[in-house]
């Protein structure tokens, strides 16, 4: 890719498979952001790898469940060369994405009771490198919201068509001014603050999509959460699993 063209990425996906990659392909992404719930990094890594090829590449990320189940904060990290684990603290979390040095995007800013923010974005504004202004499971009045906060706070903006099912792929992405062939040129592109435009698709696709994200939200938090909860044992991304080695207990919220 020349410095001239624009790159597409959709910056925050949940699913990857043969029909992701190829819906990806024909909405003319040139990247994808995958960072499924609960999976550890170098799993996410190494299927972020196997789908990965010269027409998209398919970049390894974590959205980290920081706090408890009642107080969660999701923030999602690019760029990651250790693994960092859910439900410790948001100022822990902060600190182990400074430290080793990744892009921190701000999904879903004051979505329901899983998101960041006003006082999250002021407090963390020299870690955190973009704000999401449009996501296909807000209402209008979420994504006003987003893009009021994103220009209040002076964050540049990104989209993502945030999909838990592989029908949402191409609904939304960003559109950065630069070469991006790697993970490392994505995070030195939000890093650096790169300009780029924020693409979605507002008419019946999108409201279809939208219809169909939000009844699998309410399958997630539902049975999903108590299989998670009750019946599946320990997360793999939970701070006490012994992935981990003990690095976090100190700081595990539950």
């Amino acid at each position: 890719m020349s410095d001239e063209e624009e790159v597409r990425v959709d910056c925050h996906v949940k699913v990857l498979n043969d029909d992701v990659v190829e819906r990806a392909t024909r909405a003319g992404l040139d990247a994808i952001v995958y960072a499924p719930h609960f999976t550890r990094l170098p799993e996410i890594r190494e299927r972020a790898a196997a789908y990965s090829s010269d027409d998209l590449l398919v970049v390894p990320a974590r959205e980290v469940f920081t706090g408890s189940w009642r107080d969660r904060k999701h923030v999602l990290a690019i760029g990651l060369s250790e693994p960092v684990p859910d439900f410790i603290p948001l100022e822990v979390a902060m600190a182990e994405f400074d430290r080793q040095g990744a892009a921190v995007l701000a999904p879903h800013p004051e979505f329901a009771t899983v998101s960041l923010g006003e006082p999250e974005l002021r407090t963390y504004a020299k870690t955190i490198d973009a704000v999401e202004i449009f996501n296909p499971k807000h209402l209008p009045s979420h994504n006003r919201r987003a893009r009021e906060l994103c220009d209040m706070l002076s964050y540049p903006p990104f989209t993502s068509s945030y999909a838990h099912l592989p029908s949402s792929v191409g609904v939304a992405y960003t559109a950065f001014d630069a070469t991006i062939e790697s993970e490392a040129d994505l995070v030195e592109a939000l890093e650096n603050r790169v300009a780029r435009r924020v693409v979605y698709d507002n008419g019946p696709r999108r409201l279809q999509t939208s219809a169909r994200e939000l009844a699998h939200l309410c399958y997630e938090n539902t049975w999903k959460k108590a299989d998670r909860l009750f019946l599946s044992g320990i997360e793999p991304t939970h701070p006490g699993h012994i992935a981990y080695d003990g690095r976090f207990d100190d700081v595990a919220l539950y």
